[in-house]
């Protein structure tokens, strides 16, 4: 197959389009910049220039191909919500123009505030859009589906870690950094659910591969990893201590963060596992954690 990947040259992206030649496909990868088209072809596929901002490029870069994977999302939390919009409007352009021929349509979201407090499952709804977490990556999704269109999701664990990783855990490094010391909230029971980076690659391989329509699928290797265990693992990292901190602490200390931190989302993956032939097989996110590139040494 011919692949549009968004988000070609992302930490999962990358890793997703080796693993899309290494089984055989092809794949044009979104480019908005000369740089980010130099990093596509030196990976062995063909640059696509566009913007997940400009409609008109991704419907081009669907049309010519034979399915899509969408990794892409613009990292600027100080614009969330125009962000999360940003997406949604990516994945319904890209939806219609699919639509007629039926082509898989395979989109990232997280497993984060699924369900929270308990196990997510894969027949959990999504999170409904709100003030605190607009994202609508799955209604889009749906959107595209009750038009006849081949959409199905990925929920991707908070923490995909591995050399490279710049999302959820170095934000916490950061953080421990800055404050002098790493923190959990209360007694940093809640839980992250966690997947390697390259079991995150090959899973969107296989959903794209074998999905169903309208199926959610979860990016999860380990169901819960403990907060506290995270923070200490930053903690032995960076040779710094490691403090409980209330509630009303946790605020200041991790700023807009705060949610995430506190967030307690574990997730399984049985269904995923059993419906793809799926089996993740990378490290764990504590293995991760004492490894030196993490904290730059």
């Amino acid at each position: 197959m011919k692949v549009f990947v968004t988000g070609a040259t992302g930490f999962v992206g990358a890793a997703l389009v080796a693993d899309l030649l290494a089984s055989g496909h092809q794949f044009l990868g979104l480019a908005r910049s000369d740089e980010a088209a130099r990093q596509v072809t030196a990976a062995g596929g063909v640059a696509h220039r566009g913007d997940l901002r400009d409609v008109e490029s991704l419907v081009a870069g669907a049309e010519a191909a034979d399915g899509v994977i969408h990794t892409g999302f613009i990292h600027d939390f100080s614009r969330f919500a125009d962000m999360c919009e940003v997406d949604a409007r990516a994945i319904e352009a890209m939806g219609r123009a699919l639509a007629p021929s039926g082509k898989p349509l395979v989109v990232a979201a997280s497993v984060a505030f699924v369900a929270n407090g308990r196990l997510a499952t894969e027949a959990d709804g999504g999170p409904a859009p709100s003030e605190a977490y607009p994202r609508r990556t799955e209604q889009a999704a749906a959107s595209v589906c009750a038009i006849g269109g081949h959409a199905s999701v990925v929920r991707l664990a908070p923490s995909v870690h591995g050399r490279g990783d710049h999302g959820f855990v170095p934000m916490l490094i950061s953080i421990a950094r800055q404050k002098g010391f790493s923190a959990f909230i209360e007694d940093g029971s809640n839980r992250w659910a966690a997947i390697s980076r390259p079991d995150a690659a090959s899973l969107f391989r296989l959903a794209l591969e074998r999905s169903v329509a309208g199926a959610t699928y979860h990016g999860v290797a380990e169901q819960g990893v403990t907060f506290r265990d995270i923070a200490v693992a930053i903690g032995k990292g960076l040779g710094l201590p490691v403090r409980s901190l209330t509630k009303e602490d946790a605020a200041s200390h991790f700023g807009w963060f705060t949610g995430f931190a506190s967030a307690d989302c574990p997730a399984s993956s049985d269904w995923t596992q059993a419906q793809l032939g799926w089996a993740p097989r990378g490290t764990t996110l504590l293995s991760d954690l004492s490894a030196p590139h993490y904290f730059g040494t």
